[in-house]
C-alpha cells in the first residue's frame, strides 16, 4: 500500500473506532532500535491550539522506554487482516522477543526519523508535548481503580506532525 501525506483535518476514521475497537500500535525509535505495543486507550483532538494524540503507557512496559527516551512516537493503524500482528504485539514484550521479526512487519523511517509500518492504512506521527503520570487520588469513579494494580500509565501528549493514509 502506498502512504501519502495527509492533513491531521483530513483524517476520516471515527476516532472512537480507530482507537478502541480497530486498535493502534505505538512505536517509538530508529530503524535500528524500536519497539511497538498495541494500545485501545488514547484520544485525538485540539489542544493548545494543535492536533494532538493522547497516548497511555505503563512504565514496566517496553515501549515505555523508546518513547520517554525519544521525542517522535507514531500511532499505526491496520486493516483487519493484520489483527494477529495486533494481538501479538499486545500479548508479548519486546524485551523477550523481536515483535518486528515475529510479526513479519515492514518497519520504514520517517522523515523525523522514527519508524512506522508499511503495512499501516494511517499513521500518525507526534512529537511528546506533554507528559503526567496519572494520580489515582484523581479517580472520581470508584471503577476506574479496578483497571490497575498499583501500575499506573503515564500520559503522553504528542502534537500531530504528520499523517500518512492510504486514502489520500
Amino acid at each position: 500500500m502506498s502512504l501519502k501525506k495527509i492533513d491531521a483535518a483530513d483524517i476520516a476514521d471515527n476516532p472512537f473506532s480507530l482507537i478502541g475497537e480497530d486498535w493502534m500500535l505505538i512505536t517509538s525509535g530508529t530503524l535500528d532500535s524500536h519497539n511497538m505495543m498495541t494500545a485501545s486507550w488514547g484520544g485525538l483532538g485540539i489542544l493548545w491550539h494543535k492536533p494532538v494524540s493522547f497516548i497511555f503507557i505503563r512504565p514496566q512496559r517496553h515501549t515505555f522506554n523508546f518513547v520517554e527516551s525519544n521525542d517522535v512516537y507514531t500511532l499505526n493503524f491496520m486493516d483487519e487482516k493484520h489483527r494477529d500482528a495486533l494481538k501479538y504485539c499486545g500479548s508479548h514484550s519486546g524485551r523477550d522477543v523481536n515483535k518486528t521479526i515475529e510479526t513479519g512487519l515492514t518497519p520504514v523511517a520517517s522523515e523525523n526519523g522514527c519508524v512506522y509500518f508499511e503495512e499501516s492504512r494511517l499513521v500518525i506521527e507526534c512529537q511528546t508535548i506533554y507528559y503526567q503520570d496519572i494520580d489515582p487520588a484523581h479517580f472520581l469513579s470508584p471503577d476506574i481503580e479496578k483497571l490497575y494494580n498499583n501500575d499506573y500509565h503515564r500520559m503522553y501528549v504528542g502534537e500531530v506532525i504528520q499523517c500518512l493514509s492510504t486514502e489520500g
